[in-house]
């Protein structure tokens, strides 16, 4: 009787200390996210894909791949701008809970990539000419995201993004809020 007494109380104890270690130094993660940018143009969005490596006090190193559309409105049609940039950079670990549920970040990237409006097409369905062009772009971004684990391996990200981009016709400032679910394996 004093087996299954001890074999209880074990498995009771190993029950409440065993937890998954979480942000562990060198522990990787796969980040989708999607948001929409500033109001001035309709219909805009951005899907990202970003490969997240932990390092030292939850803080983490961001490599990432971002496709953001959006339509300018001329007379009866609607433009479509397009850019693909890809960004690394590093974020800070700023206030997070000892059980590291919670967590807010702080990050800054660097940010390069590619242009396109109305899909390289110069002309206009009117004969207009469009005097903007596809260009290569550079730039810095930053963003403060909110992460709350779901499940051990599971985060979901609430984020306040910004970048400032120069080679660009478009606008330099771009604003964007989003949501993403990062799986860490």
């Amino acid at each position: 009787m004093l087996k299954y007494i001890f074999a209880v109380m074990f498995a009771m104890l190993s029950i409440t200390a065993v937890q998954a270690q979480r942000m562990t130094p060198g522990q990787k993660g796969l980040e989708i996210n999607a948001g929409l940018l500033s109001k001035e143009i309709s219909d805009n969005y951005y899907l990202n894909l970003t490969l997240t490596v932990y390092g030292k006090n939850g803080s983490y190193w961001i490599w990432g791949a971002e496709y953001t559309h959006g339509l300018a409105d001329y007379r009866t049609v609607r433009i479509p701008l397009e850019t693909y940039t890809g960004e690394m950079g590093y974020s800070l670990q700023l206030l997070g809970d000892a059980r590291k549920t919670f967590t807010l970040n702080a990050g800054l990237m660097a940010v390069a990539g590619y242009e396109t409006i109305n899909r390289s097409e110069a002309r206009l369905f009117d004969g207009s000419k469009i005097l903007d062009k596809d260009n290569f772009i550079y730039g810095a971004g930053g963003r403060l995201s909110f992460e709350t684990y779901l499940s051990d391996r599971l985060v979901l990200l609430l984020q306040g993004r910004t970048k400032v981009l120069w080679g660009t016709d478009l606008k330099q400032f771009r604003p964007s809020a989003g949501v993403g679910l990062r799986f860490n394996f």
